[in-house]
């Protein structure tokens, strides 16, 4: 999704933009790029990756080279470091002087920053982040882009994420206390997003308040763990609602079910999960860790919990469920919170920062 907004502020903006996918890729994303009037480049034709790295090296450098003797490109934004910083190494080497990278994760997720600095440091003009808390754990220290900064031949700062262009926040912070005792998790269900935390935290708050009730948006990996536990801690299928993989429009209406919602990640480089349901008027419990720590402000917006402490995250889910007056006073401020997340005001920023370099 923030690919998405960065290749549509682009097109907005006055750019010609061609969006390169290295491996797998799924159509429906494809014209969404499309839409927006970019190009669309997949370099796997079968979507598929290629085995080793020297099989990957060669099929990037081909693919990329294909793609700028057609396009001409002035500058590359690469996204994610995923085949980590090959792509840079690649693009520097074909001739293309001015990268901008964008790191959608935090240092937790690097055994070792080392190619990260020497690729911001020597073969890139901008290293960007989603988060203050993301920059500070890869670089030591953070800022916010602004348009006045000055830029010198190597920069990293901080461009966060943000909402959809045309979202709609919630106007009545009063209708989480009319909802139901709901508890939603919308996340693929991997490890990393904490996913095994969910159904022994979920039994807790059952044990506390029977009528709760929880919506799971999202498939993945660990779905299967996750209804071995519910049969273990004896929660009944009523009690959950498997709504599955589902489109970004649609898992933005399924927050408007829910109270709470749960994001204890082990990772997390901005937690955009958190901002949508803010914006949505949920009342959000996250782990204190790596971007949602800029968005999630404790015991005010929102609740940190330590990373995977499960008995945290049921206790302060309890809490919540039982203190309307307080769901009602966080659900305001995480609201107006959100309201710093706009589509229009990270288009400026992003205008801003390629007009500089």
């Amino acid at each position: 999704m923030q690919t998405l907004h960065l290749v549509k502020a682009l097109c907005e903006g006055g750019y010609h933009c061609v969006t390169v996918c290295y491996f797998e890729y799924d159509y429906t994303v494809v014209q969404q790029f499309e839409q927006t009037g970019s190009r669309v480049v997949c370099l796997s034709a079968y979507g598929r990756r290629p085995d080793g790295i020297r099989s990957t090296y060669r099929f990037l450098k081909s693919g990329l080279k294909r793609v700028i003797e057609e396009y001409r490109p002035k500058i590359a934004h690469i996204q994610y470091m995923a085949p980590g910083a090959l792509p840079i190494f690649i693009l520097r080497k074909l001739g293309i002087k001015r990268i901008i990278a964008t790191l959608h994760t935090d240092a937790s997720q690097y055994r070792s920053l080392m190619m990260v600095h020497m690729a911001q440091r020597h073969l890139t003009k901008a290293f960007t982040c989603v988060s203050q808390n993301a920059e500070s754990g890869f670089f030591g220290k953070s800022s916010l882009f602004t348009e006045g900064m000055p830029l010198g031949r190597h920069n990293h700062f901080t461009i966060p994420n943000c909402l959809p262009a045309k979202f709609e926040f919630n106007k009545d912070a009063t209708d989480i206390c009319t909802r139901e005792y709901t508890i939603g998790v919308v996340s693929g269900l991997k490890e990393i997003k904490g996913i095994d935390m969910v159904m022994p935290a979920f039994a807790k708050v059952l044990s506390s308040n029977g009528h709760a009730r929880m919506i799971i948006v999202g498939d993945g990996p660990c779905r299967e763990m996750m209804e071995q536990q519910m049969r273990e801690y004896n929660i009944s299928a009523d009690s959950v609602t498997w709504a599955g993989k589902q489109s970004h429009r649609a898992a933005l209406e399924s927050m408007k079910k829910m109270q709470l919602v749960w994001v204890p990640s082990r990772g997390e480089g901005f937690g955009l999960t958190a901002l949508e349901a803010m914006a949505n008027g949920c009342v959000v419990v996250a782990s204190d860790i790596g971007g949602l720590r800029d968005l999630v402000h404790n015991d005010d917006n929102g609740i940190l919990i330590p990373v995977g402490d499960t008995d945290s995250l049921a206790k302060k889910s309890i809490e919540l469920l039982a203190a309307g007056e307080m769901m009602e006073t966080m659900s305001r401020k995480a609201i107006e919170n959100a309201k710093q997340y706009t589509y229009h005001k990270y288009k400026e920023t992003i205008l801003a920062m390629y007009g500089k370099i």
